[in-house]
């Protein structure tokens, strides 16, 4: 009864390993958890024999008779050093002169006696561990050794011949302990050589139909190949290089930066370009090129702040001395205080206008000239702080103009961070710096 039930529970067991053979794997993108192909099949033939590597001169029978034996296995993947698979032999195990007793210390085999166990099946769930991955510059490993053990369960019947007389035993079924060595080489993409040499040891002594009172053992040495199952397009888990992936990725990464940097450097000549252009004044009107809306006017044509004709033109007063009042200066300083932009742009906010357009009423009544000199903080590359500084500036002069203030007595320029008044190595001293000086006379 217990022999059934651990069956049972054996091949229970092997058929829940290989459920799942067919599952879909997620889908990988390129900066997500990467996937692998993890299960895979192999059949592999090779030489069935009663002799081992442990057998030294302890043996049931002197000599053995290769045969052919054949199998297959089906094997998850679950780290890149460990695998589960389940194993699946068959064939027959035959040797020759069976043991007789000792002699002087010695053994001696009886001559005209045989065997041959068929086994009608065999199945073994094993544990393989990859002793190494070997590649260095491709993500597909070339030679991959490995150490294999695992537990298992056959049946296979034994005839034993002395002379002309065969003895023919019922099959019996029988747990064993497969060991193995071997290496598998990567031939193609997903597709491996398998090499390996195995030892089971039957925890049976009349496996070969001839008890000693020692557990017999035969081995398996045998070639064969091995298919990842799943996309191509993945790699296959064990085979997987993380050294090689490495080095590839960085590459790309280094080729990246390399072509990112180059079109950087032509966006920021073309931006300079741009700017000269923008900031030019082509018709000489004192109004910007970005924000003259009415280009080529006739030189000395009074301009509103877009840089179009005013229809009524005011009458020039020309004074033979400009006097500023502190009152005068009070309502530039108040200007200066209530002055403020749209963050790291020159649009100036509307809780400004108020203010400004006490300098353009005062600049109209007493005709003033004003000087517009935008500044900023060290924040930021020198050509971006220089266009900040000097469209803020120009802003300003628009705004004044567009209130009636004559265009050709405003001046708009940018110094950016060339001339602080404060430290720029403090968030206050910053502030102080981002500034726009009015400077009447």
């Amino acid at each position: 009864m217990n022999t059934k039930i651990t069956k049972t529970a054996l091949v229970l067991s092997l058929i829940g390993l290989s459920s799942q053979l067919f599952a879909q794997d997620q889908p990988a993108n390129r900066f997500s958890e990467k996937t692998f192909r993890t299960w895979s099949v192999g059949a592999h033939a090779g030489v069935l024999s009663s002799n081992t590597i442990f057998n030294g001169n302890s043996r049931d029978f002197q000599a053995s008779k290769e045969t052919l034996g054949y199998g297959g296995y089906i094997k998850k993947q679950i780290f890149p050093a460990l695998g589960i698979q389940a194993d699946f032999l068959a064939g027959k195990v035959e040797g020759l002169r069976a043991f007789s007793g000792l002699v002087g210390g010695n053994p001696t085999y009886a001559n005209n006696t045989s065997f041959e166990t068929k086994l009608e099946w065999s199945a073994a769930l094993t544990a393989v561990y990859n002793l190494a991955n070997i590649s260095i510059n491709k993500e597909n490993a070339i030679l991959t050794p490995y150490l294999k053990a695992g537990a298992g369960y056959l049946s296979a019947s034994a005839d034993v011949t002395t002379g002309s007389t065969v003895n023919a035993q019922p099959y019996k079924d029988g747990y064993f302990i497969p060991v193995g060595a071997g290496f598998k080489l990567g031939i193609a993409k997903g597709i491996n050589l398998d090499f390996g040499y195995d030892v089971n040891f039957v925890k049976r002594g009349d496996f070969d139909g001839y008890n000693t009172g020692k557990f017999d053992k035969f081995s398996y040495g045998h070639a064969g190949l091995e298919f990842a199952l799943g996309s191509k397009e993945k790699p296959q888990l064990q085979n997987y290089s993380s050294l090689a992936n490495l080095r590839n990725e960085t590459a790309a990464e280094s080729a990246e930066l390399r072509r990112a940097l180059s079109t950087a450097e032509q966006n920021a000549e073309r931006d300079r370009a741009q700017y000269a252009k923008d900031m030019g004044d082509e018709d000489n009107d004192g109004v910007a090129n970005k924000f003259d809306k009415c280009p080529g006017t006739k030189s000395g044509t009074v301009v509103d702040g877009s840089g179009c004709p005013i229809k009524v033109q005011r009458e020039i007063i020309k004074e033979t001395k400009v006097v500023v009042t502190e009152a005068d200066r009070r309502v530039v300083d108040e200007a200066i205080k209530n002055l403020e932009f749209d963050l790291g742009k020159a649009t100036i906010r509307p809780t400004s206008y108020a203010t400004l357009n006490k300098v353009a009423e005062l600049l109209v009544a007493k005709n003033f000239s004003l000087k517009l000199a935008g500044h900023t903080d060290n924040t930021g590359s020198m050509a971006l702080n220089l266009r900040l500084s000097k469209e803020r500036a120009e802003s300003i002069k628009a705004y004044l103009v567009s209130q009636g203030a004559n265009a050709s007595r405003i001046e708009a320029t940018g110094y950016g961070p060339n001339q602080p008044i404060a430290s720029n190595k403090t968030a206050e001293g910053r502030q102080k710096n981002r500034r726009v000086e009015f400077t009447l006379y």
